[in-house]
Formats: structure tokens, sequence, C-alpha cells
């Protein structure tokens, strides 16, 4: 049953044409998410969906009684508790309570009939798991609402409008204000919703395991793909690659038939061919050759190389004031490391970022750190710091006072910001936009250490995975903090797990620490016998022992990565024809040449211990 239909929409904002003539159905129970480049109108069309926004054109149908829910843009606020703002987010609840206090005895069993029917009994449990899965324990949700930030207010926002058990819920970017711990139990939780939903997300991995399908908005029309991002992608670029095709073999059959008419137009013995020639000609398909908007492309300066390790912690405690927030770390970071930090938001992560950024001193223990490294600091609550009536060459020549200006608009390039972005005043820019100078700023002085907080937040997933390119081409340390899963799987070979007070290496992958959750999400059961508490345990078990293969299998990958990545960067050197001109060739082309026979040998053993790992995960699985 179709639940929402729209037919030939159209929406202008601002004197620009977002939709023109898009069409969409939306069937009850299904959940679908919508792309689309930065300024597409993805979230325009979903406020119009919402009844905030009128259409210019075309038509919307939704089904009678249908509700619809989605996060408030403006954050709670007030002296209720989280629960009680969160319980608002029902009014026929709500309205059927206050109603039962004065109704006579008929209409009183007409009421609590119907709050039996709407699990009203349940619903102060099912807010509080919901809560709970967003990262607020019992006590911090009976705290009043205007005891958080807005960021946690938010989730607040989203709290309720999960609550609302809707018939189509709208979500926009639902992962902006969640860290990794309650992304990954948004994800479950959405792929479990009995109802629709259309949820705007940059977020490959929400895309991949909580929807069904996906809707492309391009060039004001809507495309519908079932399945999930991966699936989209291919059956994208398999079209693509048809309409490729076929746009050539018309092409060519176009050629060939002018061909024929432009020799024998004027020849009366051929007259009556040339003009079925022309009317054949009239008679081929027009195919729109597939254009695709330039590739978003980012690039890290090459930084200097520094001896192993980089920096290095012995027992070190770091907070502020006098309230140390880590204690005892002892950890090490070394050149080309890739890591990334778990934990929930609240835990110390960023505080973790900031000591090693060199924005906060350690209150006790001991940080050392190479000569001359250089740390790139990115964290999203720079926004904050850049001045909204200068240009991105305003910040950048700022930065790099000795820089040219060609040099100036070489760096803000690296990052997409063209001529034109580049002259644009921050006030007018994107939050995308935003984030790529921040990305060049922070990058400005070839860091051997890049630590990179939130840097997902407002890029699009063509930014995201240019992004994701240009890490694993960097010859620097990486040290992330993310929400997003998908980067995570994508660019860390080490994870560090911030908890308790402590930081420590996680032994595992990204599996790992999802089943991790689900377990402490599962509260212990008084009745819980030994029999369950032996299962929890040899599961534990198990993955300690195969901890250490699924290292070596890391290991190994990232290693074969590498070797990879030097050998193409070897090849290219002896493909330049200026290597040959050089006095000193002849010994560059003999070590290259070694170098290469080198990087074969540890190549196929690191691909031999690789195929051993994965051989022996799987017979351990099986």
């Amino acid at each position: 049953m179709s639940l929402l239909v729209l037919s030939g929409v159209v929406i202008r904002m601002g004197g620009r044409t977002l939709l023109n003539g898009a069409d969409l159905t939306i069937d009850a129970g299904r959940r679908i998410g919508l792309v689309g480049r930065n300024g597409a109108g993805k979230s325009t069309l979903l406020r119009a969906i919402a009844g905030d926004l009128a259409l210019d054109g075309g038509e919307m149908r939704l089904s009678s009684r249908a509700r619809i829910a989605t996060v408030r843009q403006e954050a709670p606020e007030g002296p209720q508790s989280l629960l009680d703002t969160v319980l608002q987010g029902d009014p026929e609840r709500l309205s059927l309570l206050a109603e039962s206090e004065t109704a006579d005895p008929h209409r009183l069993g007409e009421i609590h009939e119907r709050l039996i029917a709407i699990g009203a009994d349940s619903a102060p449990a099912r807010a509080a798991t919901i809560l709970a899965g967003l990262g607020f324990d019992e006590a911090a949700q009976a705290r009043p609402v205007s005891e958080y930030s807005g960021g946690w207010r938010m989730r607040v926002a989203l709290a309720t409008a999960l609550f609302a058990n809707p018939d189509l819920l709208l979500l926009d970017e639902p992962t902006n204000h969640l860290d990794l711990e309650a992304t990954l139990w948004l994800e479950n939780w959405l792929a479990r919703f009995p109802g629709a939903a259309l949820v705007v997300s940059h977020d490959r991995g929400l895309l991949d395991r909580a929807v069904e399908a996906i809707a492309h908005l391009d060039k004001g029309k809507i495309s519908v793909t079932p399945g999930g991002f991966d699936e989209f992608v291919r059956i994208r670029t398999e079209r693509a690659m048809q309409q490729a095709r076929a746009a050539e073999r018309v092409a060519a059959e176009r050629a060939h038939i002018q061909s024929f008419i432009d020799r024998f137009r004027y020849k009366a013995s051929k007259a009556r061919q040339a003009q079925a020639r022309i009317k054949a000609l009239e008679r081929l398909p027009q195919i729109e050759t597939v254009i695709e908007d330039a590739p978003t492309r980012f690039a890290f300066p090459e930084p200097a190389r520094l001896a192993p390790p980089i920096l290095t912690l012995e027992r070190v405690t770091i907070g502020y004031g006098d309230t140390p927030v880590l204690r005892n770390i002892s950890l090490s970071v070394d050149t080309e490391d890739r890591i990334a930090l778990l934990g929930a938001n609240g835990n110390g992560k960023s505080t973790l970022a900031k000591l090693l950024a060199d924005r906060l001193a350690p209150m006790a223990g001991e940080m050392r750190r190479a000569p001359r490294l250089k740390v790139g600091y990115f964290a999203q609550h720079q926004t904050e710091e850049l001045v909204l009536g200068e240009t991105p060459i305003d910040h950048m020549a700022r930065a790099l006072p000795r820089a040219t200006q060609t040099q100036v608009r070489s760096q803000l390039a690296r990052f997409g910001l063209d001529a034109d972005r580049a002259e644009t005043p921050v006030a007018n820019l994107s939050g995308g936009e935003k984030a790529r100078l921040l990305l060049a700023l922070a990058t400005r002085d070839a860091p051997q250490l890049l630590i990179l907080d939130e840097p997902t937040n407002h890029l699009d997933i063509d930014a995201r995975d240019a992004l994701v390119k240009a890490l694993a081409d960097y010859q620097g340390a990486v040290l992330l903090i993310t929400h997003d899963p998908h980067l995570v799987e994508l660019v860390a070979d080490r994870l560090w797990l911030v908890a308790d007070g402590s930081v420590r290496p996680f032994d595992g992958d990204l599996d790992d620490y999802r089943m991790l959750l689900a377990e402490r999400a599962k509260p212990l059961a008084k009745t819980e016998g030994p029999s369950r508490r032996d299962n929890r345990r040899e599961r534990a078990e198990v993955r300690a022992a195969l901890a250490p293969l699924r290292k070596q299998a890391r290991d190994a990958e990232a290693l074969l990565s590498k070797l990879s990545a030097e050998r193409a960067q070897i090849e290219a050197k002896l493909a330049d024809p200026a290597l040959y001109l050089s006095s000193n060739s002849a010994a560059e082309i003999t070590a290259a040449n070694a170098r290469l026979g080198a990087i074969q040998k540890a190549a196929a053993a690191a691909e031999e211990a690789w195929l051993a790992a994965e051989e022996a995960l799987e017979d351990a699985a099986g």
C-alpha cells in the first residue's frame, strides 16, 4: 500500500529549481535512503513532505491518518527530564491520559482500550531504551534537558522522533550528533523499524545496513534503486557504462550515415539512397551521454620522514583544572600508524586528541615527541574560529605568511576549493566547504601526524570517499575520531578503546566491537544461570583466541598496501625519462630495480601470511 506519493513535484529556493518534475512513491513499511550531492535539495524535500514548505508544482498525496515524525531543527530545552521530554513525542498517549482523568465511565473504557492498543503502559520503558541506545544512562535520563549542550539535546530530539513510532519517519543526517556507539545502535534500530522511513544520510554503513532502497536526487529528478548503497553504486555504474556504449554505437552509426550523405547527396544516381539515409539519420535516437560531475579529490602534502616512534606517552594523566579525565596512559604512535579511537562521547576521546595535538598539557607522566614533529589537528568546533567576513584565501594567507599567492591557492585546491570558492566569504560557504577549508588549514605544514576529530560531519559521500583515498596515499600517521563505521573500516589498522578513565589497545576489529556493544546492551537477568554466563565467557575466550590471527591478517594487509604504493612510486620513477638524463642514472636505476625485487619478495611473504591467517580464521568459524 502506498503511504506517500509524489508526482511531478517542483520546488524552487532562492531562484534555483531544486526539484523539477520529481516522482517518488514510499510504500508502508519501506525504508529508503535519500542521497545526492550537497545542495541538490534533499533536506528541502524532507521539509516539504513534513508540511513545512509548500510545493511550487506537482502533487503530494499522503495516506489518510498517516502519522509523520521528524527531528525538530530546534534542540529541546527546559526543566523537564530527558525521559519526560521524549514521552511527549506521543501526543495521542498524552491526550488520552489527560482525558482519562475527567472522562465518564463509558468513555473511560474506550480510552483504556486505546491505551492498551498503542502500548501506553510500556511507553516509559520504550523511551528509556531509545535514550540508552543514544548514550543516556538511567541517571542521565532523569536530569533536566537544560543541563545538556546543544549536541546532546539534538540526541534527545532524535530520541523523541524515534519514540513517536510514526507511519513515516523523516531523518536528515541523523548520525551527525552521534558517536560511533550510538550510530551502530541507530543502524540496528532502523533495520528493525516496522514503519516507513526516508533517511538523508552520507553514512554508507547506515545506507547499506538500515534501508531497503536508495532514492537518488540528481538534476531535479529522483530515481530509485533497490538494495543498499553498495548495490546502488554497482547498478548506477553498470547503467552508466551501458549508456556510454549505446551513445558510442549511435555516434558511430551517425558518422557512417553522414559520410554516405556527404558523398552522394548531389549525385543524381544516388539521390534516392541519400534521401533514405537522411530519414534514417533523423530516426536515430538521441542518447544523452553520461556526463558525471567533476570527481572530488583531496590530496595531503607529503611530510618529511621521521624516525619512529614519533610520539610516546608514559603513565600520562590528563584532564582539566584539577579534574583528571584519563589516567595512566602508556602508548606510542609510529610513522604511518592508522589509529581509530573507540568509546562513547564524554569518555575522553577529544581530550586525548587535544593532548596529542599539544593543545593540552599532561597533568602527570611524560610525553615525548620526535624532534621536528608537526601535528595537523582538525576538529569540528574550529568552524566557530573562522572569520565569516573573510575568504579561504585570507585564512590560508594568514596561516602561511611566507607563502606566495600561488602556494596559498594550491593548498586550497588540494581540497577542492577552486578559484571561485577560494574567494567566497566563509559566511557563504556550505558546511562541507568549511570542512574542506579546515582540512586545508590543518595540513598546511605537511604534518607527520594528522589528528581528525569528526572530519566527515558535513562532507557528502563523494567527499568522504575522496578523504579515504587521500588518507590511503598520506605518508604520515593518522589518529581518527569518527562516528562513521565505513571510515574506520577503510582507514584504521589499529583501534584504541577510550573507556573507564583509561586508553588501551582493542584486540579485534569493528565487528568484534559491535558484538561487545550488543552484549553490554543486554542487562543480566537476576535469574541468569551459570550456562548463560559460561556461554558468554566462552564467546569472549574465542574472540581473545582469534585476536592474534585477526591482527596478523590486518598487519599483512596493511603491509601489502604499503608495498604496493612503494612499488607504484618506483615504477613511476623508472618510467620518467628525466631519470635517464641524470649523471647518476645508472646507480639510481640499479638501486630502484633492487628495491623492486625486495618488494616483490616481501609482498609474496605478506600475502602468504595473510592467506594463512584468513584460512585459520575460516577454519575457526567453521
